[in-house]
């Protein structure tokens, strides 16, 4: 098996061939997913209207963007697989990382089978719809919590999920061209979506700005008044942005000779794109037809495209299947490399460091997230939605880590060589800090949209237990393995770019 020793530096490694185009595609492909359809109802429900969204997406773009240049000036400095974990180690120590990475690792591997959910439900639920795909509602499995699950959508989503899983494990180049092929469905749906609205929509839907309202597929809206919609939405917004880390975590396979200050802008131009794409989507779908009764119906995308042209109705499905391929592509690839940079660190179990011998990936974590991943179809979204927030605070955590470990770096390794700088210097991390600190309090401030239940904070409490006792056992079998040299193998690992 191939694991980092100080006798196997010269083995096969990571494969260092990403592109700043591979890196920002599974990036973007990560970020945008499904959401700016599956969810652009609920976010206009719960700001009052698609004018206090829009502007609660712009101020989580410019609220991210200097938490963006953190995580690259960390990525260019120390450009090895694992990202914030990585950076916390640096800083901190080992414990801060091991939590970074951990929770990192959980927020990740969720969105896996939640993509899955995705493309069976779509099939369920939209595509059966038609007369001549009634067929895939014809063998229903069982019902859990409330949610019909039917055969064939199950094994359509399942060969789904496996053709991702093996494009993965043939390299993270067939990881990045994938990515760049699943970004141009969704580039054309929002342009489709664009265009519709154009010809058959009109500015004034748009109107009133803010208005409570009641529904009874979306819920209401508990703001009052336009500030309080627009930081009612504000609160969940920055989650939907989650993925842009995946550069970072990739650093360690980008191509020998990259230009890292370019790199460096990478990470922001993926944020600014993804909030572009978000202000474009809920402009178009809050300008189709009059907002109040666009968001009546449960699935609002979809029904007001069904209503004005069958065949974008049907093109949407389409751009949302291989949309949700997207994130499941790219965060497929980041967990595995979380995972693999925990077992390197001793504070994962040693076959979770192992690569494969065809793409010089770390196989067993793609194994075992192949396994959560297919799983998801079977469970169905009522089972995995209470677990979306939980996704969230993974995201938040490591915002924070890798801001604060970007601050105590500048002062406990001055000399570290910096290709990219944060902009503004020491204020403008000082800048992503505060930032980190607003979304950290998002999630953490009772009766705040985006924050944790009880439920959720169990979750995160046996998942820490079970990390420390994996920990623990992984350091007893990395303990009978030879002696190996971590630093060496990474000083060498970031000498070669």
């Amino acid at each position: 098996m191939k694991y980092f020793s100080k006798d196997s530096i010269e083995r096969p490694r990571l494969q260092k061939t990403l592109s700043l185009w591979n890196l920002f595609t599974i990036a973007f492909g990560a970020i945008v997913g499904t959401s700016w359809t599956l969810l652009v109802g609920n976010w206009m429900v719960l700001g009052g209207g698609p004018l206090p969204a829009m502007y609660a997406f712009l101020l989580a773009t410019i609220i991210l963007v200097p938490i963006g240049s953190v995580f690259s000036e960390l990525a260019c400095a120390i450009p090895v697989a694992g990202g914030a974990a990585e950076h916390a180690f640096r800083a901190f120590g080992e414990i801060p990382a091991f939590l970074c990475g951990w929770f990192l690792l959980l927020s990740n591997a969720l969105i896996c089978p939640w993509e899955a959910i995705v493309i069976s439900s779509l099939l369920s639920d939209q595509v059966a719809t038609f007369p001549a795909f009634t067929w895939l509602r014809s063998i229903k499995l069982y019902s859990i919590m409330h949610t019909d699950i039917y055969v064939w959508p199950v094994l359509i989503s399942i060969g789904f999920c496996l053709w991702v899983i093996h494009s993965n494990l043939r390299g993270v180049q067939s990881e990045a061209r994938l990515s760049a092929f699943l970004v141009k469905p969704l580039l054309l749906g929002m342009v489709l979506t664009l265009l519709i609205t154009l010809f058959a929509g009109s500015a004034a839907n748009a109107l009133p700005t803010f208005v409570p309202i009641s529904t009874s597929a979306l819920g209401n809206t508990s703001a009052r008044n336009l500030p309080g919609g627009i930081v009612a939405v504000l609160a969940i917004a920055p989650f939907y942005y989650a993925g842009f880390d995946t550069i970072t975590i990739h650093a360690g396979e980008a191509a020998r000779g990259i230009n890292w200050s370019k790199f460096g802008k990478v990470i922001s131009l993926a944020i600014i794109a993804a909030g572009c794409f978000y202000l474009v989507s809920i402009f178009s779908f809050g300008t189709l037809m009059p907002w109040r009764a666009f968001v009546q119906s449960p699935s609002p995308a979809l029904s007001a495209l069904k209503q004005l042209n069958i065949f974008a109705y049907t093109a949407i499905i389409g751009v949302m299947i291989f949309g949700s391929l997207g994130p499941m592509n790219a965060f497929l690839g980041a967990s595995s490399r979380i995972a693999y940079g925990l077992a390197r660190r001793h504070q994962l179990p040693a076959n979770l460091a192992h690569l494969n011998e065809n793409g010089n990936v770390p196989d067993n974590a793609y194994y075992i997230l192949a396994g959560v991943t297919v799983l998801g179809p079977f469970l169905g979204h009522a089972v995995l939605t209470p677990l979306a927030t939980v996704a969230s605070a993974g995201f938040i955590f490591s915002c924070v880590a890798a801001s604060f470990s970007c601050f105590k770096l500048r002062f406990s390794e001055p000399e570290l060589a910096r290709p990219y700088r944060v902009p503004g210097g020491i204020i403008g991390i000082i800048i992503a800090c505060i930032n980190s600190l607003i979304l950290l309090f998002f999630i953490v401030t009772p009766g705040v949209p985006s924050s944790l239940t009880p439920f959720n904070w169990l979750v995160l409490v046996l998942w820490t237990c079970f990390g420390y006792a994996l920990r623990h056992r992984a350091r007893k079998g990395w303990a009978k393995l030879p002696h190996e040299d971590t630093e060496l193998v990474l000083d060498t690992e970031m000498s070669e770019h």
